[in-house]
C-alpha cells in the first residue's frame, strides 16, 4: 500500500497563483458554491419531493426566498 506524500507533488510544492482576473472569478465562484451548499444543506434543495419544472421552481424559490430572508435577519441582528 503505497501512499502518495505531499513531498510527491508535481510541482515541487510550489503555489502555482491565479492570474489577477482568474483570482477574482474565482472568489466569486467561491461564494456562490457557499450559497449552493446552503440551499442544498440547510433548505432542502438537495432531495425535491415533487416532478415536474413548474412545482420544482416553485420550490427552489421558495429556498431561495427563506434563504434571503435567513441572510437579511443575520444583517439585521
Amino acid at each position: 500500500d503505497q501512499r502518495k506524500s505531499p513531498r510527491d507533488n508535481p510541482r515541487g510544492g510550489q503555489k502555482i497563483d491565479f492570474a489577477p482576473h482568474a483570482a477574482e472569478r474565482f472568489k466569486t465562484r467561491t461564494q456562490v458554491e457557499r450559497v449552493n451548499a446552503r440551499l442544498k444543506d440547510e433548505f432542502g434543495a438537495r432531495w425535491l419531493r415533487v416532478r415536474g419544472p413548474a412545482k420544482v421552481t416553485a420550490h427552489l424559490m421558495l429556498a431561495v426566498l427563506a434563504l434571503t430572508a435567513d441572510q437579511l435577519l443575520r444583517l439585521v441582528t
